[in-house]
């Protein structure tokens, strides 16, 4: 079996997931680490017995690597990708693809340029309660979907943005509460609704934070153009991390999605359910979050499955602008005071 090199860029908040993911593919060598921050990436490289740069491009000369993780803040994503893929190295990078649709379409410009696979972290797709809906949806099981609400209410401090060097920055983040929290529950909903969205109308503010200059509210609403749509009420300033909660509405059932779990009762009385299992969970160390069990470990292996076998990855960058599309087009209705169409 072809082993691949793989190096990683960034060794922050999300570094865990893909390394220790890595760690746990036998089709996979991690070969590099790369942060600015050479303390960190020192420790990471010593942790996984790999070589260490604080410079992405010397890694991507030097390293002749068949793909890279890119963990980067947002406004890096770009760049980062467009130095990949000139050097044939296929790409797997966290979400968002950038700070706008724009940056988007060109890095996919970049990567079919360059004949190398570009795909874009959507891990909560790869969870076993957003499985079991989307098989549901798509074998008849519900019926056809009415209407859905997603409720997100997270916690995030001042002490949140004042740590990071980026977050809470517009021209570094893209945005706030919804690019960067929200967009993951957006992106289940575009992909379960499988339709083109005709428009979004919303509204988003600051409410809470005072210094930072991206939203920490937003509301509104997601018309599919198969007739499904979405109502939607996002906060980052609650006093806890709240389970984000997502109700589908269908016309054969009722489907309620908190964290990774998934729950249906059908009008004729039948219950389902899923749920991961104890053993479904990877051991990040160091008290790290488990970020959900499987979802990033899912996603990675489906990615260098696809490497392997020659064929497009479960999540393609395609998959990841729809999303963009659809996060662009809240913020411009909220700028402009009306509904903006897709």
């Amino acid at each position: 079996m072809k082993q691949f090199r793989v190096g990683i860029i960034g060794c922050g908040t999300i570094f865990p997931m893909h390394a220790q993911s890595l760690k746990n593919i036998r089709s996979v060598k991690l070969v590099a680490v790369c942060d600015v921050k050479s303390a960190r990436a020192r420790k990471m490289a010593a942790r996984y017995k790999c070589n260490y740069y604080t410079d992405y491009k010397k890694m991507l000369d030097k390293e002749r690597l068949d793909a890279v993780h890119i963990c980067t803040p947002h406004y890096l994503h770009k760049p980062m990708v467009l130095e990949a893929a000139k050097r044939k190295v296929n790409i797997l990078v966290e979400k968002p693809l950038g700070l706008n649709p724009r940056e988007a379409q060109q890095e996919i410009d970049a990567a079919k340029k360059n004949r190398i696979v570009l795909s874009v972290v959507s891990q909560n797709r790869c969870n076993p309660g957003s499985q079991l809906v989307k098989k549901r949806i798509e074998d008849g099981s519900l019926g056809k979907l009415k209407s859905a609400k997603l409720v997100l209410s997270y916690h995030k401090p001042d002490s949140y943005y004042k740590k990071s060097d980026w977050k809470g920055r517009l021209n570094k983040e893209g945005g706030g509460v919804v690019i960067d929290q929200a967009i993951h529950y957006l992106d289940i909903l575009s992909w379960m609704a499988d339709s083109p969205v005709d428009y979004a109308q919303a509204s988003v503010h600051k409410r809470y934070h005072s210094f930072i200059n991206v939203e920490d509210c937003a509301e509104g609403l997601i018309k599919f153009r198969n007739g499904f749509y979405v109502c939607f009420y996002l906060i980052n300033y609650y006093s806890y991390d709240d389970d984000t909660e997502i109700e589908i509405d269908c016309e054969k059932g009722r489907v309620k999605i908190v964290k990774d779990s998934a729950y249906i009762d059908y009008y004729s009385g039948r219950k389902e359910k899923a749920e991961p299992r104890p053993h479904e969970y990877i051991d990040y160390g160091d008290g790290v979050r488990d970020y959900w069990g499987f979802c990033h470990y899912n996603q990675i292996k489906d990615f260098y499955d696809s490497l392997r076998r020659r064929k497009k990855p479960a999540i393609t960058a395609e998959e990841g602008k729809k999303t963009q599309d659809l996060v662009w087009a809240i913020y411009e209705s909220s700028r402009r005071n009306r509904k903006i169409y897709l």
